[in-house]
Protein backbone atom coordinates (compact mmCIF):
# COMPACT_ATOMS: atom_id res chain seq x y z
CA UNK A 1 0.00 0.00 0.00
CA UNK A 2 2.54 2.50 1.36
CA UNK A 3 4.87 1.33 -2.01
CA UNK A 4 1.79 2.72 -4.27
CA UNK A 5 1.30 5.65 -2.29
CA UNK A 6 4.86 6.54 -2.86
CA UNK A 7 5.16 5.81 -6.51
CA UNK A 8 1.72 7.77 -7.01
CA UNK A 9 3.39 10.68 -4.97
CA UNK A 10 6.25 10.76 -7.39
CA UNK A 11 4.46 10.80 -10.46
CA UNK A 12 2.33 13.35 -9.35
CA UNK A 13 5.48 15.94 -8.56
CA UNK A 14 7.20 14.57 -11.49
CA UNK A 15 3.89 15.26 -13.49
CA UNK A 16 3.50 19.14 -11.71
CA UNK A 17 7.35 19.47 -12.46
CA UNK A 18 6.97 18.92 -16.10
CA UNK A 19 3.65 21.47 -16.26
CA UNK A 20 5.59 24.23 -14.21
CA UNK A 21 9.46 23.51 -15.77
CA UNK A 22 8.54 26.49 -18.15
CA UNK A 23 7.70 29.07 -15.32
CA UNK A 24 10.04 27.50 -12.65
CA UNK A 25 12.72 27.89 -15.23
CA UNK A 26 12.19 31.60 -15.90
CA UNK A 27 11.46 32.26 -11.99
CA UNK A 28 15.18 30.92 -11.66
CA UNK A 29 17.13 32.46 -14.11
CA UNK A 30 16.76 35.41 -12.43
CA UNK A 31 16.99 38.99 -13.52
CA UNK A 32 19.20 40.18 -16.74
CA UNK A 33 21.63 42.75 -17.25
CA UNK A 34 19.76 44.97 -19.47
CA UNK A 35 22.60 47.57 -20.32
CA UNK A 36 24.07 48.08 -23.77
CA UNK A 37 27.11 49.52 -22.91
CA UNK A 38 29.73 49.07 -25.10
CA UNK A 39 33.58 48.42 -24.03
CA UNK A 40 35.71 49.35 -26.96
CA UNK A 41 39.18 50.32 -26.22
CA UNK A 42 38.93 48.84 -22.64
CA UNK A 43 41.10 45.91 -21.06
CA UNK A 44 39.36 42.99 -18.69
CA UNK A 45 40.80 40.61 -16.96
CA UNK A 46 38.95 37.52 -15.33
CA UNK A 47 40.02 35.38 -13.63
CA UNK A 48 38.95 31.39 -13.91
CA UNK A 49 37.91 32.19 -17.25
CA UNK A 50 37.95 28.91 -18.80
CA UNK A 51 34.53 27.19 -17.45
CA UNK A 52 31.38 28.38 -15.94
CA UNK A 53 30.04 31.96 -15.12
CA UNK A 54 33.88 33.26 -15.41
CA UNK A 55 33.72 31.96 -19.55
CA UNK A 56 29.86 33.05 -20.19
CA UNK A 57 31.35 36.69 -18.72
CA UNK A 58 34.03 37.03 -20.99
CA UNK A 59 31.98 35.77 -24.13
CA UNK A 60 29.63 39.16 -23.18
CA UNK A 61 32.85 41.53 -22.27
CA UNK A 62 34.14 40.63 -25.78
CA UNK A 63 30.83 41.00 -27.61
CA UNK A 64 31.31 44.36 -26.38
CA UNK A 65 34.34 44.78 -27.88
CA UNK A 66 36.47 44.42 -24.82
CA UNK A 67 40.05 42.65 -24.85
CA UNK A 68 39.67 40.01 -22.02
CA UNK A 69 42.53 38.57 -20.79
CA UNK A 70 41.60 35.40 -19.69
CA UNK A 71 43.37 33.85 -16.02
CA UNK A 72 43.61 30.23 -16.39
CA UNK A 73 45.35 27.70 -13.97
CA UNK A 74 44.90 25.04 -17.26
CA UNK A 75 45.69 26.93 -19.82
CA UNK A 76 44.96 24.06 -22.20
CA UNK A 77 41.31 24.19 -21.39
CA UNK A 78 41.65 27.86 -21.25
CA UNK A 79 42.41 27.99 -24.68
CA UNK A 80 39.53 25.83 -25.58
CA UNK A 81 37.51 28.18 -23.91
CA UNK A 82 39.01 31.27 -25.91
CA UNK A 83 38.30 28.90 -28.94
CA UNK A 84 35.04 28.89 -28.55
CA UNK A 85 34.09 32.70 -27.89
CA UNK A 86 36.04 33.37 -31.43
CA UNK A 87 33.79 30.84 -33.16
CA UNK A 88 30.73 32.44 -31.41
CA UNK A 89 32.69 35.91 -31.60
CA UNK A 90 35.17 36.01 -34.58
CA UNK A 91 35.89 39.59 -33.95
CA UNK A 92 36.79 38.70 -30.10
CA UNK A 93 39.70 39.70 -28.30
CA UNK A 94 40.65 37.24 -25.89
CA UNK A 95 43.86 35.88 -24.54
CA UNK A 96 44.75 33.20 -22.17
CA UNK A 97 47.26 33.65 -19.38
CA UNK A 98 48.54 31.22 -16.75
CA UNK A 99 47.71 32.12 -13.31
CA UNK A 100 47.20 29.60 -10.28
CA UNK A 101 45.87 30.99 -7.22
CA UNK A 102 46.78 28.88 -4.88
CA UNK A 103 50.40 29.79 -5.26
CA UNK A 104 51.21 33.08 -4.74
CA UNK A 105 54.45 32.81 -7.09
CA UNK A 106 52.43 32.03 -9.58
CA UNK A 107 50.47 35.45 -9.18
CA UNK A 108 53.69 37.03 -8.52
CA UNK A 109 55.17 36.08 -11.96
CA UNK A 110 51.69 36.97 -13.69
CA UNK A 111 51.36 40.29 -12.66
CA UNK A 112 55.13 41.03 -13.14
CA UNK A 113 54.10 39.91 -17.20
CA UNK A 114 51.03 41.62 -17.18
CA UNK A 115 52.23 44.69 -15.85
CA UNK A 116 55.30 44.45 -18.75
CA UNK A 117 52.96 43.95 -21.50
CA UNK A 118 49.39 45.46 -20.77
CA UNK A 119 49.37 49.28 -20.08
CA UNK A 120 45.75 49.41 -18.89
CA UNK A 121 43.43 47.51 -16.89
CA UNK A 122 39.63 48.90 -16.38
CA UNK A 123 37.74 46.33 -15.08
CA UNK A 124 39.23 43.07 -12.67
CA UNK A 125 36.88 40.52 -11.96
CA UNK A 126 38.01 38.14 -9.26
CA UNK A 127 35.74 35.34 -10.19
CA UNK A 128 37.80 31.88 -9.88
CA UNK A 129 37.10 29.73 -6.92
CA UNK A 130 36.76 26.39 -5.19
CA UNK A 131 34.29 24.76 -3.43
CA UNK A 132 33.94 21.85 -0.57
CA UNK A 133 36.92 20.37 -1.35
CA UNK A 134 38.88 17.98 0.49
CA UNK A 135 41.18 19.36 3.09
CA UNK A 136 43.68 20.55 1.18
CA UNK A 137 46.51 23.23 1.45
CA UNK A 138 47.81 25.49 -1.34
CA UNK A 139 51.43 25.88 -2.05
CA UNK A 140 52.16 28.53 0.67
CA UNK A 141 50.44 26.35 3.51
CA UNK A 142 47.07 28.47 3.26
CA UNK A 143 43.96 25.77 3.25
CA UNK A 144 42.68 26.23 -0.14
CA UNK A 145 38.88 27.63 0.18
CA UNK A 146 40.27 30.94 2.06
CA UNK A 147 43.95 30.48 0.12
CA UNK A 148 42.22 30.11 -3.48
CA UNK A 149 39.25 32.20 -2.77
CA UNK A 150 40.15 35.13 -0.77
CA UNK A 151 43.93 35.76 -0.38
CA UNK A 152 45.05 34.87 -3.94
CA UNK A 153 42.69 37.28 -5.28
CA UNK A 154 43.87 39.98 -2.67
CA UNK A 155 47.48 39.01 -3.62
CA UNK A 156 46.47 39.53 -7.14
CA UNK A 157 44.48 43.09 -6.33
CA UNK A 158 47.11 44.25 -4.66
CA UNK A 159 49.78 43.81 -7.43
CA UNK A 160 47.49 45.13 -10.19
CA UNK A 161 45.99 48.14 -8.33
CA UNK A 162 48.02 50.43 -9.29
CA UNK A 163 47.40 49.94 -13.09
CA UNK A 164 43.84 50.27 -12.38
CA UNK A 165 44.05 53.71 -10.77
CA UNK A 166 46.46 54.49 -13.58
CA UNK A 167 43.41 53.41 -16.07
CA UNK A 168 40.69 55.07 -14.01
CA UNK A 169 37.57 55.11 -14.36
CA UNK A 170 37.91 51.13 -13.47
CA UNK A 171 36.21 49.09 -11.58
CA UNK A 172 36.66 45.72 -9.71
CA UNK A 173 33.97 42.65 -9.17
CA UNK A 174 34.41 40.46 -6.60
CA UNK A 175 32.16 37.33 -6.62
CA UNK A 176 31.23 35.97 -3.73
CA UNK A 177 28.17 33.99 -2.29
CA UNK A 178 24.75 33.93 -0.46
CA UNK A 179 27.18 31.31 1.77
CA UNK A 180 28.71 34.37 2.69
CA UNK A 181 25.25 34.29 5.03
CA UNK A 182 26.49 31.91 6.98
CA UNK A 183 30.07 32.16 7.30
CA UNK A 184 32.28 33.76 10.23
CA UNK A 185 36.22 34.53 10.50
CA UNK A 186 38.00 31.63 12.48
CA UNK A 187 40.71 34.06 13.47
CA UNK A 188 41.60 31.20 16.06
CA UNK A 189 41.83 29.21 13.04
CA UNK A 190 41.88 30.61 9.55
CA UNK A 191 43.04 27.69 8.26
CA UNK A 192 40.83 25.10 9.67
CA UNK A 193 43.79 23.00 11.56
CA UNK A 194 41.75 22.46 14.63
CA UNK A 195 38.74 21.34 12.51
CA UNK A 196 37.43 21.27 9.17
CA UNK A 197 34.39 20.89 7.23
CA UNK A 198 34.62 21.71 3.61
CA UNK A 199 30.81 23.90 3.40
CA UNK A 200 31.87 26.05 6.20
CA UNK A 201 35.25 26.32 5.21
CA UNK A 202 33.79 27.60 1.73
CA UNK A 203 31.40 29.94 3.46
CA UNK A 204 34.30 31.41 5.52
CA UNK A 205 35.74 32.40 2.06
CA UNK A 206 32.46 33.68 0.80
CA UNK A 207 32.68 36.28 4.27
CA UNK A 208 36.28 36.87 3.25
CA UNK A 209 35.07 38.19 -0.28
CA UNK A 210 32.25 40.63 1.01
CA UNK A 211 34.46 42.06 3.39
CA UNK A 212 37.50 42.03 1.16
CA UNK A 213 35.14 43.95 -1.41
CA UNK A 214 34.07 46.72 1.55
CA UNK A 215 37.42 47.43 2.74
CA UNK A 216 38.79 47.69 -0.64
CA UNK A 217 36.22 50.39 -1.60
CA UNK A 218 36.56 52.09 1.53
CA UNK A 219 40.38 52.60 0.55
CA UNK A 220 40.04 53.43 -2.54
CA UNK A 221 37.56 56.37 -2.06
CA UNK A 222 38.46 59.03 -4.38
CA UNK A 223 40.94 57.17 -7.03
CA UNK A 224 37.93 56.25 -9.35
CA UNK A 225 38.42 52.43 -9.25
CA UNK A 226 34.66 51.16 -7.77
CA UNK A 227 34.63 47.68 -5.83
CA UNK A 228 31.64 45.58 -5.95
CA UNK A 229 30.86 42.30 -4.98
CA UNK A 230 28.19 39.97 -5.85
CA UNK A 231 26.11 36.80 -5.95
CA UNK A 232 25.56 35.18 -8.82
CA UNK A 233 23.10 32.68 -7.54
CA UNK A 234 22.82 28.97 -7.36
CA UNK A 235 24.36 27.79 -10.73
CA UNK A 236 24.63 24.51 -12.08
CA UNK A 237 28.21 23.85 -12.66
CA UNK A 238 31.11 21.97 -11.92
CA UNK A 239 32.17 23.98 -9.13
CA UNK A 240 30.16 20.76 -7.11
CA UNK A 241 32.85 18.48 -8.99
CA UNK A 242 34.29 17.78 -5.36
CA UNK A 243 31.15 17.10 -3.60
CA UNK A 244 29.40 13.57 -4.97
CA UNK A 245 26.33 14.85 -3.02
CA UNK A 246 26.09 18.05 -4.52
CA UNK A 247 26.51 17.11 -7.90
CA UNK A 248 23.93 14.40 -7.52
CA UNK A 249 21.51 16.94 -5.86
CA UNK A 250 22.63 20.11 -8.94
CA UNK A 251 21.81 17.20 -11.83
CA UNK A 252 18.25 15.68 -10.00
CA UNK A 253 16.74 19.81 -9.59
CA UNK A 254 18.64 21.11 -12.80
CA UNK A 255 15.40 23.08 -13.38
CA UNK A 256 16.01 24.80 -10.25
CA UNK A 257 19.09 26.28 -11.08
CA UNK A 258 20.37 28.55 -12.95
CA UNK A 259 22.70 27.95 -16.28
CA UNK A 260 26.39 29.65 -16.30
CA UNK A 261 25.18 32.29 -18.55
CA UNK A 262 22.21 33.30 -16.25
CA UNK A 263 24.73 33.47 -13.63
CA UNK A 264 26.91 35.47 -15.49
CA UNK A 265 24.35 38.45 -15.27
CA UNK A 266 25.17 40.21 -12.17
CA UNK A 267 28.80 40.06 -12.79
CA UNK A 268 28.39 41.61 -16.64
CA UNK A 269 26.39 44.09 -14.47
CA UNK A 270 28.53 45.36 -12.17
CA UNK A 271 31.36 45.47 -14.89
CA UNK A 272 29.22 47.64 -17.31
CA UNK A 273 26.23 49.16 -16.09
CA UNK A 274 26.50 53.11 -16.40
CA UNK A 275 24.74 54.05 -13.05
CA UNK A 276 27.04 52.11 -11.12
CA UNK A 277 29.94 54.39 -12.52
CA UNK A 278 30.60 55.72 -9.06
CA UNK A 279 28.63 52.75 -6.81
CA UNK A 280 31.44 51.33 -4.48
CA UNK A 281 31.16 49.04 -1.43
CA UNK A 282 27.61 47.58 -2.08
CA UNK A 283 26.79 43.86 -2.80
CA UNK A 284 24.74 42.12 -5.74
CA UNK A 285 22.67 39.84 -6.75
CA UNK A 286 20.34 39.80 -9.84
CA UNK A 287 21.54 42.85 -11.08
CA UNK A 288 19.96 44.72 -7.55
CA UNK A 289 21.95 45.47 -4.50
CA UNK A 290 21.48 42.58 -2.32
CA UNK A 291 21.04 42.11 1.39
CA UNK A 292 24.69 41.43 3.43
CA UNK A 293 24.74 39.41 6.56
CA UNK A 294 25.42 41.25 9.94
CA UNK A 295 28.99 39.62 9.75
CA UNK A 296 29.45 41.02 6.35
CA UNK A 297 28.93 44.60 7.35
CA UNK A 298 31.52 44.43 10.30
CA UNK A 299 34.16 47.65 9.48
CA UNK A 300 36.12 46.20 12.38
CA UNK A 301 35.96 42.69 11.12
CA UNK A 302 37.03 43.86 7.82
CA UNK A 303 40.14 46.08 9.29
CA UNK A 304 41.30 43.06 11.06
CA UNK A 305 40.94 40.22 7.48
CA UNK A 306 42.73 43.44 5.60
CA UNK A 307 45.85 43.20 8.66
CA UNK A 308 45.61 39.36 9.13
CA UNK A 309 45.80 38.79 5.10
CA UNK A 310 48.70 41.29 4.32
CA UNK A 311 50.96 39.67 7.33
CA UNK A 312 49.89 36.18 5.51
CA UNK A 313 50.90 37.63 2.67
CA UNK A 314 54.38 39.35 3.33
CA UNK A 315 52.69 42.83 2.11
CA UNK A 316 52.32 46.06 2.99
CA UNK A 317 48.99 47.36 1.63
CA UNK A 318 47.95 50.93 3.47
Amino acid sequence: MWVLVIIAGIGVVTLLLLLFAPHIRRYAAGAACATASRLDGKTVLITGANTGIGKETALDLALRGARVIMACRDTEKGEEAAASIRAECPKAQVEVRELDLADTCSIRAFAQNFLREVHQLHILINNAGVMMCPYTKTLDGFEMHIGVNHLGHFLLTYLLVGLLKRSAPARIVVVSSLAHNFGWIRFHDLHSQGSYNSGLAYCQSKLANVLFARELARRLTGTDVTVNSVHPGTVNSDLTRHSTIMTILFSVFSVFLKTPREGAQTSIYCATAEELHSISGKHFSDCAPAFVAPQGRSAETARKLWEVSCELLGIEWD
